[in-house]
């Protein structure tokens, strides 16, 4: 049996035994996240901190001996981002679940890296208030991961990103040193903006162990759905760009297509439309007047742009009904096969444009391309699904990818939106950012990490 390596045997003796799994099969189930067509290596030991003390006390150690980590929430992340690559100890935050602080007065949240975004939303709601990033994955990922991807959410086009909401933070740095960045007033601009850089950094400038993440009033909002079914994308993508050409700002505007109605329904049998080439689902949340005016506004501008069919719902149940399908869409589809998951993000008037670039290229390269997207701000996920085993569908998938990057560039837009660049994204965002704005970034990491210790390799 070949002898353990000298940080193994350290962390060992600095944590509990059961904090440091060494099993092969342990630590194959923490060598990546969903990403598993992004590069992965078995790490040389998984860590389950429960302390800041102990993140800290463990990247001191990795650095000491020459070893890189890897930060790791839950594992939700689709971009490779908390992939192990070679010599590396995985550094999962998932114990550090703790809400520490809700001050309902001035309407802030402290909680620790690995609360699930869902808890930390109901413990704030017991107290009023509310917390709006909400990722498909909010009953699963954590706020850390939330914020080290700037992750976005169904109703991030009204309400904005994780970055909006981070108030500030406890980082363990490369050296295994504590910084609290930020603050807790609504206002403040002493010194650069360091929470900001950190948010959406994927783990390479720092851990991010608590935040501070503003929250807004849970009351005065009165939610309707509108739901329209059509017969292509194109007219789907039409009546996207029709409603913010209204001016209408919409609490969410999703579309999913025929192939993620297909599979959720074969899946659940929720009695989805058949036929329909996209659904796009909607909500107002304006009160009285105004949220009624503006679901009818929707609700026309969806017809004008060729809708089979309009449904409208105004009770919490039949809105959650309606929503479901959008929330099921990526595991359903992970049923079919390896799903090769796009995060672009184009402007919106180009969604239309987009959406038929995303057809023609799955018939270009003979692939499945199924798209969900959060069309209200141009977030378009296309999922790329390759049968298991099948090499040749593989690589048609993966160039199938790269046209979609290409294509998303060339109509103006960013090769992600809210997944992180993590591997998988590396080529197209080495083109987008360009030589001189690389070489800022190199800097920046090489100030703050200069042995490259913080998950090398990962985002830039």
């Amino acid at each position: 049996m070949p002898a353990e390596p000298d940080v193994v045997t350290a962390l060992v003796a600095r944590l509990r035994p059961d904090q440091v799994l060494r099993g092969e099969g342990e630590r194959d189930a923490y060598a990546h996240d969903d990403a598993e067509w992004a590069e992965f290596h078995r790490p040389i030991a998984v860590v389950l901190a429960e302390t800041t003390g102990e993140v800290a006390a463990t990247v001191r150690l990795a650095a000491e001996h020459g070893v890189s980590v890897v930060p790791r929430g839950a594992g939700t992340g689709l971009s490779g981002g908390a992939n192990a690559l070679r010599n590396a100890i995985v550094l999962s935050l998932e114990r550090m679940t703790r809400v520490i602080e809700i001050d309902a007065a001035e309407r802030f949240v402290v909680a620790e890296a690995g609360v699930i975004n869902d808890d930390l939303r109901t413990a704030v709601a017991a107290h009023g208030l509310w917390y709006p990033p909400d990722p498909a994955s909010y009953r699963i990922s954590t706020i850390g991961g939330n914020a080290a991807t700037n992750a976005g959410g169904i109703c991030c086009v009204k309400y904005g990103v994780t970055r909006d909401y981070v108030l500030g933070m406890t980082v363990v740095l490369a050296d295994g040193e504590i910084v609290h960045l930020g603050r807790r007033t609504a206002k403040g601009a002493t010194g650069y903006d360091l929470t900001a850089l950190l948010v959406g950094s994927e783990g390479t400038l720092g851990v991010i162990t608590e935040l501070t993440l503003k929250l807004l009033p849970l009351g005065g909002r009165e939610e309707r759905a509108i739901v329209g079914s059509f017969g292509s994308l194109e007219d789907a993508g039409a009546a996207v760009a029709a409603i913010s050409a209204a001016g209408i700002v919409p609490s969410a505007l999703e579309l999913i297509d025929e192939t993620c109605l297909r599979a959720v329904d074969d899946w659940q049998g929720l009695g989805l439309p058949h036929g329909a080439a996209a659904l796009l689902l909607s909500t107002v949340d304006e009160v009285g007047d105004v949220g009624a005016g503006h679901a009818a506004s929707i609700a026309l501008l969806m017809a004008e742009a060729g809708a089979l069919g309009v449904e409208q719902a105004a009770v919490a149940e039949e809105i959650e009904r309606l929503f479901l399908a959008r929330r099921l869409a990526y595991p359903a589809l992970e049923r079919l096969g390896p799903v090769l998951t796009e995060d672009i993000c184009v402007p919106r008037t180009a969604v239309p444009e987009m959406l038929g670039r995303i057809r023609d290229t799955a018939r270009a390269h003979d692939v499945v391309i199924a798209t969900i997207a959060h069309a209200g701000d141009g977030n378009l996920h296309p999922l790329i699904i390759a049968p298991e085993g099948d090499d040749a569908a593989k690589a048609r998938a993966k160039r199938a990818f790269d046209r979609i990057v290409d294509d998303c560039r060339a109509l103006g837009g960013t090769v992600t939106g809210e997944h992180g660049v993590g591997l998988l994204k590396l080529p197209g965002a080495r083109i987008e950012l360009g030589d001189r704005v690389l070489a800022m970034h190199r800097d920046i990491k090489a100030a703050v990490d200069p042995r490259g210790t913080l998950n090398p390799g990962k985002a830039f």
